[in-house]
């Protein structure tokens, strides 16, 4: 039981950071503004389910795409590390992980995918599911978009609570840790592959 409260805790938190549902509150409330409350909804349905469809799609074909290229789990723990040390780096410079596109089908594009479910949370989850019981990994992710879900659908009501300020701090915050994580990666990966001392 020990361990599988362990694999849950380390497979749930580091998607809980990279998803970073509230860093994308000001985005969502800011596309929401001129919508009746049923288009809010509908786009906060839209938004979930298109980055449930996706995060699940990578989970499940990602590493059969790795072993097809005889790619090492090892390796890409190195390089997933590094892509997630940039988006980090790009977001504390920047304010945003990619760059958005035009609103149009602005639930699936981009609040669904790339802002929930993009690059770094595809990254993610290919290493979480190299490194622990996938079936964990599929639980950590699904609570994760429910709790995604949760907090899109009381977005103007944690913005009015927390305001422009508190939102932008959490989400520096988030992307600190997730740097933190990329360095993690990076060095677990190198110990794996006997490139630094140390076990993986």
């Amino acid at each position: 039981m020990a361990d599988q409260w362990h694999d849950f805790v380390m497979t749930f938190v580091p998607l809980f950071i990279v998803i970073d549902a509230f860093g994308n509150l000001p985005f969502l409330i800011s596309v929401g503004r001129d919508m009746d409350r049923h288009q809010q909804r509908r786009v906060v349905n839209y938004a979930v389910l298109t980055a449930t469809v996706v995060g699940l799609v990578f989970l499940f074909v990602g590493q059969f795409i790795l072993n097809v290229m005889g790619i090492a789990v090892e390796e890409f723990s190195i390089a997933g590390g590094i892509v997630l040390m940039v988006l980090s780096i790009r977001y504390m410079i920047t304010g945003h992980m990619v760059m958005v596109v035009k609103e149009e089908m602005v639930a699936v594009v981009p609040i669904g995918t790339p802002l929930t479910v993009g690059p770094a949370t595809i990254a993610t989850l290919l290493l979480l599911a190299g490194r622990f019981p996938l079936y964990m990994v599929l639980i950590s992710f699904v609570l994760n978009m429910l709790i995604t879900w949760i907090i899109f659908f009381l977005s103007q009501r944690i913005a009015r609570f927390m305001g422009q300020g508190g939102l932008t701090a959490i989400s520096r915050v988030f992307s600190l840790l997730l740097a933190a994580i990329a360095v993690s990666m990076i060095i677990g990966g190198l110990k794996s592959l006997g490139i630094i001392g140390g076990t993986g």
